[in-house]
């Protein structure tokens, strides 16, 4: 069987895109595939994450996906913190990655922006500590969004590269996937721009713990234009709002866009916006409850994430040693 490695920063509540985008996903992929979901603590603090609520986070990030409906008995949830062989795999893939390499990836020369040189040193080997939390589970698969397809292929660059330095096949070259409706679901606020936890304004995004009167609200008050709701996919492509709400109905109702915009077609957005509130409610009610009640008991949370590692370790550990040994370091 294949083997799945994905994984989500615990800095902050979890929100639809991430629901729509990842976790429901991983949920339908556990059936087929051995699964492995870690919380990438390591991976947060290459921004500053306060102590206390860094934690806080991450119990409540794994009590959301459990309540979507990860079963934490058919898959590996851990935390990444909690496996050191994530980092010591880093640390010789290090030694392999090349800088160039590193600094064709987009996604850092857009989260440092222009402090470019004040940046962590963790941030710029990012994507190296994410080739090694997958490759040392020799995981052959990674859901992501469209947005982490060039740290899949630096991944297998990688791979290829330790392959051919040391004449084995050690490492698979792993291959994404990328699955659903609303892979990348868009701001309320900014149709042009990803629905993120670190936006300033709540009414951006629709988090996991918000209750039926704050999703009812956000939907409300969500940006559109003055126009009908269009009557063609193709229509959609100047208004992107209009494009998001209907990429968001169609996940949620486990349709189509074009299905949407047939159904939808020059409806006016405060009747559509009626109709994907109820919508949202009667999919995210659940959930939100379920995490209530898990939170209500975080050690029962620590203690899944504990035996998750556990598991995890037992995968990791032999095939670390054996890279260890094939670059040549002595055995303990």
């Amino acid at each position: 069987m294949n083997r799945i490695f994905s994984g989500i920063q615990p800095t902050g509540n979890l929100h639809l895109g991430n629901y729509l985008g990842a976790v429901r996903n991983w949920v339908r992929l556990q059936s087929d595939y051995e699964c492995l979901y870690c919380l990438v603590d390591m991976h947060a603090i290459t921004l500053w994450q306060d102590p206390a609520e860094l934690r806080q986070h991450t119990r409540e990030v794994a009590a959301a996906m459990i309540a979507a409906g990860l079963d934490p008995a058919r898959n590996i949830l851990m935390a990444q913190s909690h496996n050191p062989d994530h980092a010591e795999l880093a640390w010789i893939f290090n030694c392999v990655a090349r800088i160039g390499w590193l600094n064709r990836m987009t996604q850092f020369k857009e989260k440092a922006g222009k402090n470019r040189e004040n940046a962590s040193v963790g941030l710029y080997d990012y994507p190296v500590l994410m080739a090694a939390d997958v490759l040392v589970y020799r995981a052959t698969h990674v859901p992501v969004g469209e947005d982490q397809k060039q740290h899949i292929e630096l991944m297998r660059d990688i791979a290829q590269k330790f392959n051919a330095d040391y004449g084995a096949a050690h490492f698979p070259l792993p291959e994404p996937l990328i699955l659903g409706a609303a892979t990348r679901v868009m701001s309320l606020r900014d149709g042009t721009k990803k629905m993120s936890k670190s936006d300033e304004s709540d009414y951006s995004r629709i988090n996991m713990t918000d209750d039926a009167d704050a999703i009812a609200q956000k939907l409300r008050k969500a940006k559109t234009d003055p126009h009908p709701l269009p009557d063609s996919v193709g229509a959609m492509e100047e208004r992107p709002e209009a494009a998001n709400l209907l990429s968001i109905w169609a996940a949620l109702s486990d349709g189509t866009v074009e299905a949407a915009v047939q159904k939808f077609a020059g409806a006016t957005f405060s009747d559509f916006k009626k109709e994907l509130t109820d919508l949202a409610v009667s999919v995210l009610g659940p959930i939100t409850a379920e995490m209530k009640r898990l939170l209500a008991d975080p050690g029962s949370i620590d203690a899944v994430l504990r035996q998750g590692s556990q598991r995890a370790r037992a995968i990791s550990a032999p095939i670390l040693a054996e890279i260890k040994e094939a670059v040549g370091f002595l055995k303990p």
